[in-house]
């Protein structure tokens, strides 16, 4: 099943995934995150009597717009770090993202007046099914609730200002998660994912989740050790090589631009690019 948040007729909705629009399920649950932290996934059994929207009457929103804890992780593929010259590192290297700097599919990424050097970072992201705390390697994946597509996106200026990425990945409209979750039962490896970012129709990021440094059990096994991972937070789990930052000229994003993160069994991400007013 796809699961979507929406905004129609001036209200934050979700539902299912249905050829001709989504079926709004608010019935069940207030958004999707309490859907999550209720009943689950796995209960909605009957989604198909939902009422129908059509996707003319809808807008996509951040899979989950209210997001408790979205954690992002920095140098995690093998040829990323190659291409930054750093280290491999010991653990993994965590900062966090707001749940308000983020759109949805379809929905523009916003360069800020303060900066031109804004990066495409494409990513898969893990949204967390059930409570975790000291959960093991081995029995992490039962922990998932799906995956989705994340445009990590970096204000790099700002993001170097310090050792610390907080400022560079924060500001308003500078991330990208959709368009839906992709739950479990669709995807019971993440590893063999595929992942390609296109920038104007050009392929810019191309690698297998496989890459990874630290796969998506290790991560949630580390994180769960010091944080209580709920139904409803995010762990986007890094990006590959081929960043604008590390080409040789360097590639910024600007209006107009068109990006598109696509994985392969998730779906793809679309976000055009504009200024800041």
């Amino acid at each position: 099943m796809k699961w979507v948040s929406f905004m129609h007729r001036g209200e934050v909705g979700f539902g299912v995934l249905d050829t001709y629009g989504v079926r709004d399920a608010r019935a069940l649950a207030p958004t999707l995150k309490a859907l999550l932290r209720g009943a689950g996934l796995a209960g909605v059994q009957q989604w198909d009597d939902l009422p129908l929207i059509r996707f003319d009457d809808i807008t996509y929103l951040p899979v989950i717009p209210d997001a408790e804890k979205i954690y992002c992780i920095g140098i995690n593929y093998a040829r990323h770090i190659v291409e930054t010259g750093m280290p491999k590192p010991e653990h993994p290297m965590i900062f966090t993202r707001y749940a308000d700097t983020q759109v949805g599919h379809g929905q523009p990424l916003i360069i800020p007046k303060v900066s031109h050097r804004f990066d495409y970072e494409g990513e898969l992201a893990v949204i967390i099914g059930k409570t975790a705390r000291h959960v093991t390697a081995d029995e992490a994946l039962d922990y998932i609730a799906g995956y989705s597509c994340y445009n990590d996106a970096s204000v790099r200026d700002w993001q170097v200002h310090t050792s610390q990425f907080t400022p560079g990945k924060n500001f308003p409209g500078s991330g990208g998660f959709g368009p839906a979750l992709v739950t479990t039962d669709e995807i019971p490896d993440p590893s063999q994912l595929h992942l390609t970012t296109e920038l104007n129709g050009e392929v810019m990021q191309e690698t297998d989740v496989s890459d990874l440094v630290f796969d998506v059990p290790h991560l949630i096994e580390y994180i769960s050790t010091f944080s209580q991972l709920n139904p409803g937070d995010v762990i986007v789990t890094g990006t590959p090589g081929g960043a604008g930052a590390f080409r040789k000229p360097r590639v910024w994003l600007k209006a107009g631009d068109d990006v598109r993160v696509r994985i392969s069994k998730v779906g793809e991400l679309t976000n055009s690019v504009m200024q800041e007013s």
